[in-house]
């Protein structure tokens, strides 16, 4: 939103590091910005998204957040087990940098995560702010059960 006399809000994405997740999260932030929020990536390091194709964005690692060798083994559901108790700790860490950042002037609006990068919420409750669970599947994987 404008910062001229308002205040400006933020929305915090944070995407799971596989393709299939990153590329629809970085277009619902596209989508947003071009409707007045600033945006705010909080990222893992394993197949973090490049900066340099949304440079109106902030981009924010979450440190020392993975490592690529469950993935590489195939082991994709300990891959995601690990990174989340990882992210866990550093989430409330990466929302007080980005706090910082922002000022008084402007405020976090919502988070919007992955549905795969779940301790997001408990983070987001803990600091009493919305949020919002994106799921890039299609929906004919709900109505297979």
């Amino acid at each position: 939103m404008e910062k001229q006399g308002k205040r400006c809000l933020r929305v915090v994405l944070v995407p799971c590091p596989f393709q299939g997740h990153i590329n629809p999260m970085l277009q619902l932030g596209s989508i947003l910005h071009s409707n007045g929020f600033s945006i705010t990536v909080v990222h893992v390091q394993y197949n973090s998204p490049d900066p340099s194709t949304h440079p109106v964005f902030s981009f924010i690692p979450l440190p020392d957040s993975s490592s690529d060798q469950s993935i590489i083994g195939g082991r994709s559901v300990d891959f995601l087990l690990e990174l989340n108790a990882k992210c866990k700790a550093r989430f409330p860490e990466c929302l007080a940098q980005v706090m910082t950042q922002i000022g008084l002037h402007d405020r976090i609006a919502c988070i919007i995560y992955d549905e795969f990068m779940y301790f997001s919420e408990e983070t987001a409750k803990d600091l009493k702010l919305p949020s919002i669970i994106l799921r890039t599947a299609s929906a004919s994987n709900f109505f297979c059960s």
